[in-house]
């Protein structure tokens, strides 16, 4: 039973051959995860990736779809197969804060020009779809692609185009093109105003579109909206400072974080922010953040908003790392810690021990997180979260390594079966432990005989499935 468990973990060893990877594809019943983790590998061996591409399971089919290891041409194969398969190659992979390579140009015409909607639709709002396909789309005769380039591509467009689509014939896409220029344009913005009746949009234009005065006046007296309205930089400073005193929290707080106001006009609103309460990025510190006397002010500011606005920006001055990094709002701090590239080592290394969030855990992988002399200082630690950190010290002996490998803490564990330094003896006895085994099959010092032992014990069969094994798709 243990080894049958801890074979899972071999479909993400870098050093598996294909061999013993198309072994666990061919015995995958879909509960062990197995071609989800082939799925997620950094790199996909080609017999794998078309094993995976022509195997009978579709559900193994749409995971190849996602893989950001699969090459494009490969994926987009999958469109030779069943019709049911284009929606998985349409959306594609979507890997956390990065991009991969797209399709080929003519994989994009043949989802473009799908049977099904859905797919169509999927293939517009895709994140790697490239800009040189969506461009074109601004002409096209469908509405919803003219939409998608008005959303994603307006930038890219000609003066023309532009002018087209403010003046569509659908509404949805004249909408569309509106929210485009709305920041600068009072008219759009008013008619946005008195044409949207969902709240999330009208939000949006109340707070970032171009005010007109007689428009922003009869807002302010509809005495809707008030808190989206205050954010808005155009709002008249005169009618924001009639809002400061206003008895909705929400509405103060806004108006307390206007670009216009000095720190002495900020202390004079009554604002809150709590360490647990939840605030997007200012948009005009957002919009200003290649300004750097904007964050310098922002960032040296007694507001918490603005401080946590000045530290989401990567462009923030160097000179205001430090003060930030000491911030008293943990908001602060562990923003700076995901976002800026100098965040210091140490602030990433407190956060994480110590912070309570769920984005902490993240911040080993920043490039600053420190590694030297971890060992040193957490071998012994009580806290086995701090006893694991001693596995990234370049420094650690591999009799540490294995020391932390008999931890009673099956996380500390599990890092040392990680760890290359692990001596090779050790890691094969813990394929054994049923709380580690699988971190263990992922260790790269895994012999490759010691993997094939594995999936005897686990009871795969031996040989190399051909892809006639797999049958036909589904």
């Amino acid at each position: 039973m243990a080894a049958r468990r801890a074979m899972a973990g071999l479909a993400s060893n870098p050093a598996a051959p294909a061999d013993v990877l198309l072994r666990l594809l061919a015995t995958d019943g879909g509960d062990d995860g197995i071609a989800q983790r082939l799925a997620w590998r950094t790199s996909l061996p080609d017999s794998v990736a078309e094993a995976m591409l022509r195997h009978p399971d579709r559900k193994v089919r749409l995971l190849l779809a996602q893989s950001a290891a699969a090459a494009p041409e490969l994926r987009a194969r999958l469109l030779d197969g069943p019709a049911s398969d284009a929606i998985a190659v349409a959306i594609g992979p979507t890997p956390y804060r990065t991009q991969v390579p797209p399709l080929p140009d003519a994989a994009y015409e043949r989802l473009l020009n799908h049977e099904r909607g859905m797919v169509r639709h999927e293939t517009v709002e895709s994140a790697g779809v490239p800009v040189h396909v969506l461009v074109p789309l601004a002409r096209h005769e469908d509405p919803l692609f003219r939409l998608a380039a008005c959303r994603r591509v307006w930038g890219e467009l000609t003066d023309g185009v532009r002018a087209a689509l403010l003046d569509d014939t659908d509404p949805a896409v004249r909408t569309a093109a509106s929210m485009q220029v709305m920041h600068e344009d009072e008219e759009r913005t008013a008619e946005l105003v008195e044409t949207l009746t969902d709240g999330w949009r009208l939000g949006d234009v109340l707070e970032r579109g171009r005010l007109g005065r007689p428009l922003a006046e009869r807002l302010v007296a509809d005495g809707a909206w008030l808190a989206r309205l205050a954010r808005n930089p155009t709002l008249p400073p005169d009618l924001a400072a009639g809002l400061a005193g206003h008895e909705d929290p929400a509405v103060r707080l806004a108006v307390s974080a206007r670009p216009e106001l000095s720190e002495e006009e900020r202390a004079a609103v009554d604002w809150q922010v709590g360490p647990e309460d939840r605030l997007d990025t200012l948009g005009w510190v957002w919009d200003a953040r290649e300004d750097p006397d904007v964050l310098r002010r922002c960032a040296r500011s007694a507001h918490t908003w603005l401080r946590r606005s000045a530290a989401v920006c990567r462009e923030l001055p160097e000179d205001c790392v430090e003060p930030l990094a000491g911030d008293a709002d943990f908001a602060v701090r562990l923003l700076l810690a995901e976002r800026h590239p100098l965040a210091p080592p140490e602030l990433l290394l407190d956060l994480y021990l110590n912070g309570s969030h769920r984005a902490v855990g993240m911040l080993t992988a920043r490039p600053r997180f420190p590694a030297a002399g971890l060992a040193a200082r957490f071998a012994d630690a009580p806290d086995p979260r701090a006893r694991a950190l001693s596995l990234r010290d370049p420094g650690t002996t591999p009799a540490l390594v294995e020391r932390l490998s008999r931890d009673p803490e099956p996380r500390v564990r599990e890092a040392a079966a990680l760890d290359r330094r692990l001596p090779v003896a050790r890691v094969v006895e813990l394929l054994e432990d049923p709380e580690v085994g699988v971190a263990a099959a992922c260790n790269r010092v895994l012999p490759v005989a010691e993997m094939r032992a594995l999936l005897e014990r686990a009871g795969v069969p031996d040989g190399r499935p051909g892809v006639s094994d797999l049958g036909e798709r589904a």
